[in-house]
């Protein structure tokens, strides 16, 4: 069956969350999408996103080297929210974290769970 991006869930600006996780099973990320998108893609095998505060595609990694190569996209079962299984290369986080979710928060305390990685400068 043909998958089109228009049978997605999009919200009221035409996004839609995508998470990504490594291939490994750790999860990196959350960032949208919009139907343009999602159709890149699944097109180019590399993940892009759309930049809210830049009005923008944002192609993971194509300043920073620290790509998402698309290995599988899967869809919720409400078609609101993807999963985007990638392989990562280098820190997914802008904070030059492997991960985004580095943040643990317990009886209230929060605590970091990952250093910053080295610059690779």
């Amino acid at each position: 069956m043909t998958f089109d991006p228009a049978t997605l869930t999009y919200n009221d600006a035409g996004l839609i969350p995508c998470i990504a996780q490594d291939q490994s099973g750790e999860v990196l990320m959350m960032a949208w999408m919009n139907a343009q998108a999602v159709a890149q893609t699944l097109a180019t095998g590399r993940v892009t996103y759309w930049s809210r505060s830049r009005g923008a595609f944002w192609i993971k990694g194509e300043t920073s080297g620290h790509t998402q190569d698309l290995v599988d996209l899967r869809v919720d079962c409400d078609r609101d929210c993807l999963l985007a299984v990638v392989r990562q290369t280098g820190p997914a986080c802008h904070t030059h974290r492997r991960s985004c979710f580095y943040t643990s928060v317990m009886d209230g305390e929060t605590e970091l769970m990952a250093p910053m990685a080295e610059s690779a400068d």
